[in-house]
Parts: C-alpha cells; structure tokens; sequence
C-alpha cells in the first residue's frame, strides 16, 4: 500500500520531535502511557455520560510487554480506541491533539483527567524506535484498523484483526544499540519498571507488565536439602496508582508518610515535619511537603539543588523545580501536583507563568506558617530544626537586599547570655529593661571567645542582655533588619553604645581633657591603625579594647576579607584605655619622662587588643622579642 504522507511539515516538525524537543529519550514511555490513561479517561467519561454500567473502572488497564529476541515494546491499553478517521486526523496530523479537543469539547468531570496537550507526545515513540506500528479499534466497533510509519517518510492505515477487544496496541521495534546509545535498555523488565515508577506512578489506571523473577522451589534449601531456585513468570502491578496527596488525611498513617519520605528522598531518617496543603481557584495544586530530620551532607555546598518534585496530573514533569521555592526554604523536600499549569510542549519544563509565581507564593506563607506553629508549640523540635537550618534562614534575611526579611525575623533564633541559650528576637525584646532602646549583639567565632570579650563585662553587670553571634552571616542579617520592633541591633564594639550616666560622662570628658596629650601620643604610637585611643566608659576590669567607628565592624571585616576576590576592608579601629586600671597610672607616670616606653607599651596593648578580638599578630618575632625586653627590664 502507498506511503500517505505527513501533514502540517511533517518530516522538519518530525526531526524536531525525535532529535530537538525532548532532552531525554526515556521520557517516550512516560508520553506513550499518558496517552493511554488520556484513552481510557475518555471511554469512562462517555460510559458515564451514556449511563452504561457495564464498564467499571477496576476493568481498566495498560499493559507493558517487551521482547528482547524480536526487539519490540507493546503498549496497550482497552480504552476508547480509535476509528479510521480518528487514526488519520490523531496520528497523521503532527500536533493535533486529540485529548485537547476532548477537554475542550467538554466540561471538567470528577474523576476524570485528561494529561494531553500539544498532539505530540506519541511521536516521542520514533527517538528510541525505527519501526512503529498502531493497532486500534473504537469502542462498539467491530473494525479495527492498523497505522504503521517507519518515520518521517511516511505512514500506512489498513483494517486490520484485533481479537482483543477494544482499545489501542502500540508495537515498538527499537532502534539498533549504538555507541551513544543503547536501546536494548528499554527491553530490560527493571528498566521500564524504574520508568514506571519514576514518571507514571500516579497514573491512576493499573500499569501491568509480565515480570520474570526466581524464587526458591518448595521444599528445598531447609531440613538439609540443597536450594533449588526456579524461574516464574507473574504479572505485576507496577505503578502505585493513587498518591498519598490525593488520600484524605486521616486514612494515611506517620509511617505511611515517613516510607513515602525515605524512598522518594532517598533519607535514612524519618522527616522532622509533614506538611499537607492543597488549593483551589486560580492556581489548583496539592502539595506534600517535608522538613528533614537534617541537613544533607551537601545543603552547604555549591553542588546542592533546591526544588520540588513537579507533576501535572500525576504525571512528574520535572524531578526538581526550583521556581516553587525560595531561597530561603531550599531546605524543604516534596512534590506538587498541579493541573493548572503552563508547561512547553515536551512537558520536561515550565512556561513561567502567573500560576507558577501564585503557588511558589502560598507555598512560602504556608511554610512560614508551620515552622511558626513549631516555634509556638514544639520548642524543641523547632531548635532541632533550626541547628540545621537556622544559617539558611539568615542567608534568606541577608539575600536580596533583605525582600524576606519581614517573612523570616520571626523565625530567627541567637544564643543568648540570658540562660546561654537559644532565643528569638521576640523573646528579647520582652525581657528588655524599660530605658533601654537597643538590643545589644556581641560577634566572635565562639560563644567561650564571646564571653571572654571585655566588652561584655559591663554590660552584664548592669542587667544588659547580650546576643552571641557565632555565624559568619549573623552581623550582615541583623544589619540587614535594622531593627526589631523599632528597637535598633548595636554591636557591643560599637564607639556610640553609650551606656554611661550624665555624671560619668561628665567626669570622662575632664580626664580626657587633662589626659589629650597622652591619648594624642598613643595615637600617633601606632601609626595610622587606629583612627583614635579614647578612655572608655564600657571596660571593668580589663586594661583595654578595640572598639569601631563606622558601618563596618571587626567581625564584618573578618567575613568580607576571607571571601575570594574581594577588596581589602578595613574597620575603623578605636583603642580604649581603661582609666581606672593600673596601666593606664603607669603610662601616665611614664610619658613625662620616658615617651619610648610609653610608645612600646601602646603598640603592645593594641596587639592585646587585636588578639582579644581575634586577630593574628601583624609580626609574631617582634611582639614575643617586646615581651621579653619588658620582662627583663622590669626585672
């Protein structure tokens, strides 16, 4: 019989489809059992619109069978099967999409959901296959016809037999097995089984398939005898047809979600927290969202990715969507199932569209929403969740010139010198003092380093709390929020803490006064690395420290010095000399008569200064060589 050809530019929009539109070539499979669920939705619409009670949708099924000695897939199904006509217009007109018509032709039912779109998916058929053959026969039909192709060159429709009843027969024969590729996979049971399982688990039909598996033979391997192993054939169920999402709440267990979560996740503990939300309207999805237990080796890492598992109509599309999450929660794990949303014409990606941004928008209030419950009711489980995540929510308050700071500061948690233990940025404010205006910080690499700094001292002493800041990222997230219920974040280092009395202030200013020339000379002693050496109101009983003028900190120069590529920063560094420490009597002593001693002993006490602050010794030699020329003359 002559070839009929193509239409709509067949052999270009062909090539595209085999070579261009789809990036992978298994995703034929997922296209061709689409298709087949699309086939038996149709039939069971109409069975329900005509009143025929002779089909049940527990009569429904597609078949997977592969042959490796004749190198053929089939796929069939008994769904509404197709006329002559509907041969020639579905398959013989590249992008005509039959399933679109029907959805369009007809009003959404429940319990029935057309996957089609673009016409093209069958078509997929030709990346892994040379030779393709249709066999269909329409529902209350007695004729079945056959539609076979080789590919762009051409297809054939003939009436053919079909003694199994209605529905469509689709015979792959694969391509053969080349450098590149191998076909040949597509034959192998665990192979299309993996498929099945990856893309059309939720296909909502029962996919079947003849698998092969050894067992033992009864009556061996016990009581002595030797294990006999025989090879039997059974048919399987391979897909898991109704997904937990679709389950009403009640009628799925912890354990039911915690096995969902550790093999689609690939965990080996249970998650932290299940998170069930679904929405109708604009954008219609049902997600399943989890928290982990932990953070993964590579959460920290440039080779981790963020996103959710997207699928359309139980269908994945995409194994992981990034658009679905910010930043900020790329901790969270789980799947989306939407109907509503735009994807391109290979179903591999999303248009980015309204829909997308709507669900990527209640996802993020929803997931605020839970971890605040947790806060609220499970303190525990939320300071479990936030040692592993917390870093993550301060990235997000810092990322972005702060557009989720307002989202996330409610979340936020510091150890504090109330208890040494973590507190929310809430529970601060309502322990402050009634005068006091700032909520004070403290940075180092260590709480121990912290409480160490003399800077806190004071503070502590007058009933102040502090908040210790250990990550590299904490400084820039609270500068980033500015402040907390209009009570502003102040670094403990800070020149301007002002923590005097107007008396102290006063008495301050007169020893400044009667001391300028020395504080002057100390100044000028260590050569441009301090902006000014002042008598400080904030130290106790040690000597000295640095404190910093400016918006960058010790701690913030610390951070931006150690990243790649980065310009030199450099705070603006104040010394401060505790008056009423011995010290400061004996360089007072000294700089009347001996102003190079006076020198010597500056230079030291910033090099104590900057050690205390954690900061290396410009010259290690010189600074152990000063001690030891002291030590001696002081002897």
């Amino acid at each position: 019989m002559a070839l009929k050809q193509f239409k709509s530019e067949s052999k270009r929009l062909l090539d595209l489809m085999i070579n261009s539109i789809y990036t992978h070539h298994e995703i034929f499979l997922r296209e061709l059992i689409s298709n087949a669920s699309d086939a038996i939705d149709k039939l069971y619409y109409h069975a329900l619109q005509g009143g025929d009670t002779g089909l049940n949708r527990s009569d429904f099924a597609i078949t997977l069978q592969a042959d490796k000695d004749a190198r053929t897939l089939t796929i069939t199904d008994n769904g509404c099967g197709m006329t002559k006509e509907e041969l020639e217009n579905n398959l013989g007109v590249i992008a005509n999409s039959g399933s679109l018509k029907f959805k369009n032709e007809n009003e959404k039912q429940e319990d029935i959901d057309i996957i089609g779109q673009f016409g093209v998916g069958f078509y997929s058929a030709f990346m892994v296959s040379d030779d393709v053959t249709v066999k269909s026969r329409a529902y209350g039909s007695e004729e079945a016809y056959c539609w076979h192709s080789k590919g762009a060159e051409g297809y054939s429709i003939t009436a053919c037999d079909k003694e199994d009843g209605h529905g469509t027969t689709i015979i792959l024969h694969m391509k053969d097995d080349t450098e590149d590729e191998k076909f040949s996979e597509y034959l192998d049971q665990y192979r299309l089984q993996s498929l099945v399982k990856k893309y059309s688990d939720y296909i909502r039909y029962p996919i079947r398939m003849m698998m092969h598996k050894s067992r033992l033979k009864d009556g061996t391997g016990k009581d002595g005898k030797e294990p006999e192993w025989e090879t039997v054939d059974e048919m399987e169920t391979l897909n898991s047809m109704v997904p937990l999402w679709h389950k009403k709440k009640n009628e799925v267990t912890d354990e039911e979600y915690d096995n969902f979560y550790r093999e689609k996740f690939m965990d080996w503990q249970a998650p932290l927290k299940v998170i069930r939300t679904s929405t109708e309207g604009t954008a219609t999805y049902d997600a399943l969202l989890f928290i982990p237990s932990q953070a993964s080796m590579d959460y920290y890492s440039r080779d981790f990715e963020k996103g959710l598992q997207l699928y359309a109509s139980g269908v994945l599309i995409m194994e992981k969507c990034p658009d679905l999450l910010p930043d900020c929660f790329s901790f969270v794990k789980g799947v989306v199932d939407s109907q509503d949303l735009s994807l391109n014409i290979s179903r591999e990606m999303l248009q980015h569209d309204r829909q997308l941004k709507l669900i990527e928008g209640r996802l993020e209030k929803k997931i605020k929403s839970e971890l605040s419950s947790m806060l609220q009711n499970d303190r525990e489980k939320y300071e479990t969740f936030y040692k592993n995540f917390g870093l993550q929510l301060k990235f997000g308050v810092y990322a972005d010139y702060g557009a989720k700071k307002e989202l996330l500061q409610d979340l936020l948690m510091f150890v504090s010198s109330h208890e040494d233990k973590l507190t929310t940025l809430s529970e601060y404010v309502g322990r402050m003092k009634e005068d006091q205006k700032d909520i004070y910080y403290a940075c180092g690499d260590s709480l121990t380093h912290i409480q160490q700094l003399p800077q806190t001292e004071l503070l502590r002493d007058k009933g102040y709390e502090i908040l210790y800041l250990t990550d590299n990222v904490d400084e820039f997230a609270l500068r980033m929020l500015g402040s907390y219920q209009e009570k502003t974040f102040k670094n403990i280092s800070s020149d301007d803490l002002d923590l005097g009395t107007e008396e102290e202030k006063k008495e301050t200013e007169q020893k400044v006064e009667e001391n300028k020339d020395l504080l002057n000379f100390m100044k000028d002693s260590l050569d441009g690395k301090v902006k000014a050496v002042v008598l400080s109101q904030r130290l106790k009983s040690h000597p000295v420290c640095i404190s910093t003028e400016g918006a960058v900190t010790l701690e913030m120069e610390k951070v931006l010095n150690a990243m790649p590529g980065n310009e030199k920063v450099t705070a603006q560094r104040v010394l401060e000399i505790n008056v009423n420490h011995p010290i400061f009597r004996r360089l007072q002593s000294l700089y009347e008569g001996d102003k190079a001693k006076v020198k010597e002993y500056t230079q030291l006490l910033y090099t104590q200064a900057m050690l205390i602050e954690g900061f290396p010794v410009e010259d290690p030699v010189a600074y152990t060589n000063k001690i030891c020329e002291l030590m001696v003359g002081e002897g």
